[in-house]
Formats: C-alpha cells, structure tokens, sequence
C-alpha cells in the first residue's frame, strides 16, 4: 500500500482484502443448502476469491479483459466477481432469465472470454451459442449438477480452480490496480432499441460506498442482510458491495419464492425490495383486516393511525407516546414480525413506489429508504431520510451529488457516481450528456424548496391521446397495479380517444375468489371471460382510478391468461415493460377495446 495513491484505500478490492483481515473469524456468508442455512468465514470468503484470481491468471485473463456472469444470486456469483477484480477483470453480469440471443450479443458486444453459468437452464442457453462466440475461451459450471455434454470449452468449477497459485503475479495486479480501471460493464435492458453496456469503474463505486456512510451512518458488522434481488442488476449489486464493505453478513438467497420463510428463519436486519414486494404484503395484510371482526378492525385501524402520528410528530406528546406502546405491542410489533422481527432498514427501488403504502410501512416500524439511481449512476441518487421525508417524492440527494432540472423537465445528474460512458459506443455516450457535463436520465421531475426530488414520468413514455392529452402510463399502473387481483398492467393511450389496458391478473387471488363464488371454469382463459370476474374487476378499477383525471382513467381493459414475460421479450429483466412488443404482439386485443360498440 504504501506505494499507493492513499485515495486507493477508497478500492473496492483493498476493502474486502482488510475486511477479511480484521473479521478473519467472523461470518461473511450465509447460504440455504438442503434447506439448512450454512455459514462461511471471512477468511474462507476470500480464500475462495484468491482461487478464482488464481484460476483467471492461469486461463491467461489480462488486465481490463471481460468474465461473464450468467446465473442466480449465490455465494460463487460473488467470488467469481470479487476475484475478477483482483486480477484487474471486468465482471460483466447476465441476467439469469436472459435468452440465448440476448446472452450471444452481450458475451460478443463485451468480448466476453470466460463465462461462468449457474444453473442448467443457463449452461444449456450458453452451449447453444458458444459457436457464435470466437473469443469465448472456457464456460466454467458454477454447480457440480449441471450436465455438461460433451462441449469441449466446458469445465465444473472445482476442476476450474485446480491450478498452481501464481501469487507474484496476483500481488503484482493488486499492486498496479487503479481507480480508473473498470470494474463491472452492466448492459441496460433496453425497453427501446439494443442493450448497452454502462460502464462503471472503481471511482464511481469508492464514490458511492463513500456517499452512503455519510448518508447511513450506522450499518455494521452486526447486520444482517438479506440478498434475493439479481446481481445482475446495479441496485443489489451496488448494495452488497456496500454490505461487504461495512462488513456485515450477507445471506444469499437463490429461490425468491422461499422470502417469506428466509426472513423467518434468517431475520434479517436489511434488506433490498422492489415496489412490488411491498404492494403484495401491503395488500395481503388488508386483505386479512378487512374479513376480521368488526372490533380487530377498529383496533388495527387506530393502531397504523397512531403509528402515523407519531412519524409526522416532530415531538410526539407524553399521551401519544403512551398510545403508541400500547399499539405497538398489540397490532405493530406482529407486523413487523411478518418480516422477520428485527428490519432497521430496507432500500426500495427499481419503480416508484405508491406513497401510501410507503406511508403504512414507515406507521408500523419498517424504516423503507425508497430511492431513486440508474445502472448509468451506479444506483443511489436520492433517497427518503429516516424521518420527515415527503412519501409522494423520491427523496433528497445523496450526498455529493449535483441534480438540476433541464429541458422538458428532465432530472439531469452530475457526480462522482456517474458512468464512464457506453461501452463502444460514442455516440450514445454523448448524446447521454449534456454541454457542461451533466447525465440526462430521461425522466422528468422536479425538486422542492426543502431538497426533495420528485419523478412525474419517463419523458419518453409519455402518451397522448387523440384528443390531445397526456398520459403518464406508469403513474397510472401504479395506482392500478397496487391490487392484490392485479399482476401486471400496461397502459395503452398513444394516438387513441381514451385510455385502455391490458390486464394480468394475479391468478392465486382470482382463483381463490372464484372459487368462493363457486365459479366453475374449464381453464384460466374461460374464468377471465367469466361475467362475474369482468364485472369484479370493473368495480376494482374504477375505485382505484378515482383519484385520477377523467382524461387520465382506463376507460376499458382486457384481461389475459398469461403474464408478460422476458422470454417474449414483452418486458424486460428488471420487470419493466417494453411497449412495442406488447403493442405488436397484443394488436388485436387492443384493437378490439376501441372498435367494439360497447
């Protein structure tokens, strides 16, 4: 170190490297094996980081050269990702759900040469493509279940790692490594036109790391950390680096439909969500309300008031105090228990989320951190402090952070945070920037006198109807899109007299519900043209669109059997929807919501 730049003490590397020093005992990792949670050591952690440093060096991966990482969230996800950084690789991830054509174009646009695969699914996509792909050298299987055929360039992992440690030239990359240097290209889902890939480099996370100790303050060694959302996306990946980095315990959870029990048994004391997580609890526990006893009714409905009181009171009084014990120990503190018991904060982001349901977590104890970044800024620009935050905004900035409102109101962004550029692509990469240097984000918004942010839509999203209004299709799906009946809304308006929608329902609920009207149906194509159900769901729209302008409400939607999916390429990774798709793909649906006659 001494021969060092003293700012490189900011490196991401030289952080983990002391971590595991100081903690070299303490647990690093947790991970469900066989329906046991097992944990690993912080010297065993980067024990197994230096095998795979080992392993690239011996594969001849030079400095900046790309790895691909094409799999679920798991503990080797992050060694394979950690130990590229020592050797001065770039990780590039993959989303685990990603075609074979969308995997092919990443692994040639990266130049990808060594590609780790963590399931079979993922293995098969990889060796489907591996012909097309010249400078793929190695597909390293991160299981030692996947079946690897018979493909020539295919090894496991424990035979990846059986090499001899060349630890004069590992130490001579550790040595020689810069802020400059990238660690990570993310490629952006592309909602229009092909991915790109954002590259990010050790400046920009040292900046972001930085940003969130004055921010956070207080998370260490003594938290707990759930990780279920994918690596493959900055928000998570961001936030375990600043996990690691903290030096608290990570907790890898590889099956999102075991959260519920994972929270239980781990009891985390953070945890990254989208907006979605927290509408399906938020839903589900009204749901239970409102079928129990007209006095739990009462008592819960005074307690989330109480709690609300006290979040809004700048001195809450000796009477509200007492008020609140009482409501905390009979409806509050088993609210929380749904989540585990032990949650001190949990960073929301990827949409925005409803401010009334942001509102209900914050009343009951759940300190939720809505925030607001792009891949393009290496996640966290704004975000809620822990009290005294307006609920319809996306928070203040993060600190050491410039935001300034441009043309047509778009949030524009400058700081150490923001991106390099677009890898291979110049073009792009200027017209993403403003004259004096700022990054258009492409979403509108404004900001208040007391610092907050606020998002009114993507710019390019906007809508307008034939009658010359227009429409923020993701405002309204958020209004809409928070019942528990509803999986998946897109909003159609573009050039049309009035505004429609295309409707997913949530077939667990709707299921259930027809089956207490004893609704008797063949398949789920049959039970959404089920008169009942349409006319259900036209009383649960128009309710939950009151609020709205009249201009601005579904006037007519269809129902359909099957979800938006990413292998239709109808939405993308991250869950967002790629309109031209669904409007190509779903002509005839929506054609007949505005020519029929009712």
């Amino acid at each position: 170190m001494s021969s060092m730049d003293s700012s490189l003490e900011l490196h991401f590397v030289n952080r983990i490297r002391s971590q595991a020093k100081k903690l070299a005992n303490r647990t690093a990792l947790r991970f469900a094996e066989n329906n046991n949670w097992l944990e690993m050591s912080w010297s065993d952690f980067q024990h197994h980081i230096n095998q795979i440093s080992f392993a690239l060096l011996a594969n001849k991966i030079g400095i900046q050269d790309k790895i691909g990482i094409f799999a679920n969230n798991m503990p080797r996800w992050t060694m394979a990702d950690i130990g590229s950084m020592q050797v001065r690789a770039v990780a590039v991830p993959i989303y685990a759900t990603n075609t074979a054509n969308q995997v092919e174009y990443i692994v040639n646009n990266a130049d990808i040469k060594i590609l780790f695969v963590g399931d079979q699914e993922q293995f098969n996509q990889a060796a489907e493509i591996a012909h097309n792909c010249s400078q793929l050298t190695k597909i390293v299987a991160m299981k030692p279940t996947i079946d690897l055929g018979d493909l020539a360039i295919a090894c496991y992992w424990e035979d990846f790692i059986q090499v001899e440690p060349q630890q004069a030239e590992l130490d001579q990359r550790l040595e020689s490594k810069q802020l400059s240097d990238l660690f990570t290209l993310i490629y952006t889902s592309g909602t229009t036109g092909e991915p790109k890939g954002v590259m990010l480099d050790y400046a920009n996370l040292a900046h972001q790391l930085n940003a969130h100790d004055l921010a956070l303050k207080d998370i260490g060694e003594n938290d707990v950390s759930l990780s279920f959302l994918p690596f493959s996306h900055i928000f998570e990946r961001a936030w375990v680096s600043y996990v690691l980095h903290c030096g608290a315990v990570t907790c890898y959870l590889e099956d999102t439909n075991k959260i519920r029990e994972a929270m239980t048994e781990v009891k985390p004391t953070l945890m990254c969500a989208v907006p979605r997580f927290y509408e399906k609890i938020y839903t589900a526990v009204w749901d239970k309300v409102h079928t129990a006893p007209k006095h739990r009714q009462a008592l819960f409905n005074w307690a989330i008031k109480t709690g609300e009181k006290v979040l809004t009171s700048k001195k809450p009084s000796l009477w509200l105090q007492l008020q609140y014990a009482v409501a905390n120990k009979l409806v509050l503190t088993k609210l929380r228990n749904l989540l585990g018991g032990r949650i001190r904060m949990m960073p929301c982001g990827g949409a925005k989320l409803e401010p009334s349901i942001g509102m209900f977590f914050h009343s009951i104890g759940i300190n939720i951190k809505l925030g607001y970044g792009m891949t393009e800024t290496t996640a966290t620009v704004s975000c809620w402090g822990n009290k005294g935050f307006n609920p319809n905004s996306i928070g203040t900035l993060m600190p050491n952070v410039e935001v300034k409102i441009g043309e047509e109101n778009e949030i524009l962004v400058r700081g150490g945070s923001v991106m390099r550029g677009y890898y291979k692509k110049p073009e792009e990469t200027a017209q993403a920037f403003t004259e004096d240097g700022f990054l258009r984000t492409g979403d509108a918004g404004e900001m208040d006198e007391y610092g907050n942010l606020f998002i009114t839509d993507r710019i390019k999203e906007l809508m307008k109807t034939s009658n010359g209004k227009y429409i923020a299709p993701q405002y309204i799906e958020g209004k809409i899109g928070k019942d528990k009946f509803i999986e998946q809304i897109a909003v159609i308006a573009d050039a049309k007299k009035y505004v429609s929608a295309l409707i997913v329902p949530c077939f667990d609920s709707l299921e259930e519900y027809a089956k207490q009207l004893n609704i008797k149906y063949q398949d789920r194509v049959e039970l959404i043209k089920h008169s009942e159900i349409i006319k259900m769901f036209e009383q649960r729209v128009n309710e939950l669109q009151k609020e709205l302008a009249s201009f601005e409400q579904v006037k007519k939607f269809t129902l359909l059997p099957q979800a938006f999916s990413t292998k239709m390429e109808e939405i993308t990774p991250t869950l967002k929807l790629r309109r031209k798709v669904i409007l190509e793909r779903y002509r005839k649906q929506i054609e007949e919501m505005y020519n029929s006659k009712k």
